[in-house]
């Protein structure tokens, strides 16, 4: 399906290579006008879901100084062990050559990957000649002449303003900071489309709190999740025995984990297509306690679409060595440097996700993306049964009403119907309204649903608020 869902993003106007007419760049990818509407439409949700827990909301810059990265631990600590092949050039991240070779060690320094290479002559997966170069690769890009930087990530932006934004919050906590924003990695090996690439969105969520108060104690449920803890095997739960069993032993990580999968459903997901996995303690971030990625099914594998971290007090603690501002706040007498859970959401990776997620093939063997309905890049399309003066006029009579409570409005009149209700149905579209002879007898019109082919009969004036109850 993957395969698939990226031909339709190139063909009808979602997502393609990036300077295709010089033969295209890889990990840089463009949205189009329908991709450019369906990734706003999850970041809205995104948005929306932070702003109703009282998030607020930065904006900081793309570049950064080295100062910054510094102090986070980014400047010697933020890069991937790679390989490359002498013959063929390419460049793999070490553990992509290691499952080629089927080898399932995972190095932690330059020289045991060395070691494990020579034992193993390592094979390169594109031409098969033995890699012997293998090297620590920095996955920040770096200002020429210059100690500024690219953001891999939005954070740092959000930890430096710390104070400024706890003074404007009222030095309450919790406090959530939100920014939404690109990162820039110097990928290794970038491919996969929007999976891996080296210019992406990010959503990023810095939730500051007292470790000592357990806030979300009262907020827990019983919706189930399904789990895969680096202890043990995949199954599902709830929620609150996870955290009352230790599974996850942090009462906000447990309650921002829930809370990212009812953004994924709200967006479209089905539960039985997202789970969570902890990482193993050599594989998280050099800032994290502990760490969980809420993965989605892409075809065979499942592929990580938010990540959520806990940080503890590591940027907070290091920034406040590092600089000249004190990161601590004054809590029931006690000077407190807040701990912080960070839910960050790859953007790029959720549009596809939810692409290859909702596409199937109707009973006639035609592409469908079956979204949410408000998820759609557009609401509904107005289609004139045939191209003539009279049909046309009351069609645009019919798309300017809609118009009026909805903007995510199509127009087509080309071609016959039924090959404008697959294209409507290959974009996603939820609903199709048909003007035809019967609409200049009766001023009533045809609305087709896209996942059943099913038709129903509506007069014009009860239209607006028909289509305004499918949408909601």
């Amino acid at each position: 399906m993957y395969s698939d869902v990226v031909e339709i993003a190139k063909r009808r106007g979602f997502f393609w290579p990036s300077f295709s007419i010089y033969g295209g760049f890889s990990g840089l990818y463009d949205y189009g006008p329908l991709g450019v509407l369906l990734k706003d439409n999850i970041i809205n949700k995104w948005k929306k879901a932070y702003l109703d827990e009282g998030a607020i909301f930065i904006d900081t810059p793309n570049i950064t100084p080295g100062e910054v990265f510094d102090a986070s631990g980014h400047l010697s600590r933020f890069s991937d062990i790679a390989a490359e092949c002498d013959s063929c050039k390419s460049k793999f991240k070490i553990e992509n050559v290691l499952a080629f070779n089927k080898i399932e060690i995972i190095p932690k320094s330059v020289d045991e990957a060395l070691s494990i290479s020579e034992k193993n002559n390592l094979k390169c997966p594109v031409c098969g000649n033995i890699i012997k170069k293998i090297y620590n690769y920095n996955l920040m890009f770096r200002l020429e002449n210059s100690n500024f930087y690219l953001r891999p990530e939005t954070a740092q932006g959000i930890f430096v303003n710390f104070k400024l934004l706890s003074n404007y919050y009222r030095g309450k906590l919790p406090m959530a900071v939100a920014q939404l924003g690109k990162g820039f990695r110097n990928e290794i090996s970038p491919r996969q489309s929007l999976i891996r690439l080296r210019e992406f969105s990010q959503g990023e969520v810095e939730v500051f709190f007292d470790p000592e108060n357990e806030y979300w104690k009262d907020l827990f449920d019983y919706d189930e999740i399904t789990l895969k803890p680096n202890t043990g095997v995949e199954y599902k739960t709830s929620i609150k025995n996870a955290f009352e069993n230790r599974i996850i032993d942090n009462i906000a990580m447990a309650y921002f984990i829930l809370k990212t999968q009812k953004i994924l459903n709200d967006i479209g997901f089905k539960n039985d297509n997202i789970r969570f996995r902890q990482h193993d303690p050599d594989e998280r971030a050099h800032y994290a306690s502990d760490s969980w990625d809420a993965e989605a099914r892409i075809d065979d594998d499942w592929v990580e679409i938010v990540g959520i971290a806990n940080r503890t007090n590591y940027d907070l603690k290091n920034h406040d060595a590092k600089s000249s501002e004190r990161m601590s706040l004054k809590i029931n007498n006690r000077d407190v440097i807040p701990n912080v859970i960070e839910p960050s959401y790859g953007i790029d990776r959720i549009t596809l996700a939810l692409m290859v997620q909702s596409y199937h093939k109707n009973e006639k063997g035609y592409n469908v993306l079956s979204f949410k309905p408000e998820m759609a890049p557009y609401h509904f399309a107005v289609l004139p049964l045939i191209k003539k003066e009279n049909f046309i006029k009351k069609s645009m009579e019919i798309y300017n009403m809609i118009m009026s409570i909805d903007s995510y409005v199509y127009y087509d009149e080309t071609g016959s119907i039924g090959k404008r209700y697959s294209r409507q149905d290959e974009i996603g579209t939820p609903f199709c309204i048909t003007i035809d002879y019967e609409t200049l007898e009766n001023d009533s019109v045809t609305v087709r649903f896209r996942d059943t082919g099913n038709q129903e009969r509506i007069d014009k004036k009860d239209l607006l608020d028909y289509l305004s109850g499918k949408l909601k």
